[in-house]
């Protein structure tokens, strides 16, 4: 994988434009954009995100994961511009920190995933406690994940999973240059 950093002027024609919510309007417009993409060596995704669904995110960074395997002679670059919140950061934890970008400015949020969800508890004490199992198990296993991405986009950079957990329940804001100085991405254009 070519890790040589990029020239601005790599910029200058990104092959993916996405803004606003991630969701899965912004996962078809992703797909229909990549694939139009096919044909560059060097692809950039340029994003600018206030959030939106995890689920979302993880299935268009998946993407660029598996391409990423299978096309080791291409690069798949993100490009953050503006705002980075919530989703928009666990998209960009799929690229590999030195295809990493963000734009002057630009801001990254990190919090934990949140769930609004009523538990309501009736009938047989048995079938009561299947269902708060349940809620825990869903609990769990959405911490693990959202662990697992946290992993992912710490990894090479100087910032720990026990800073990210003590930070992220507080919605963790840093700037550009500052996750340029903390490893979290390649550089500020």
């Amino acid at each position: 994988m070519d890790t040589t950093p990029l020239d601005p002027t790599a910029f200058r024609s990104p092959a993916v434009l996405l803004s606003g919510p991630v969701d899965y309007d912004m996962y078809k417009e992703f797909r229909r954009q990549f694939a139009e993409a096919a044909e560059r060596d060097i692809v950039v995704i340029e994003l600018s995100t206030l959030g939106g669904d995890p689920e979302v995110a993880r299935m268009m960074g998946e993407d660029i994961r598996y391409h990423t395997e299978m096309n080791p002679e291409r690069r798949f670059v993100f490009l953050g511009k503006a705002a980075i919140y919530s989703a928009g950061t666990t998209f960009m934890s799929f690229f590999a920190r030195p295809n990493r970008y963000l734009t002057r400015g630009t801001r990254l949020m990190i919090h934990e995933r949140k769930m609004d969800k009523q538990l309501h508890v009736q009938g047989p004490l048995t079938t009561c406690i299947a269902a708060v199992k349940a809620t825990l198990h869903e609990i769990e296993c959405s911490i693990v994940i959202q662990n697992e991405g946290f992993s992912n986009l710490i990894q090479g950079s100087d910032v720990t999973l026990n800073e990210v957990l003590e930070k992220a329940p507080a919605n963790w804001y840093l700037e550009a240059e500052e996750a340029k100085r903390r490893g979290l991405i390649e550089a500020v254009i």
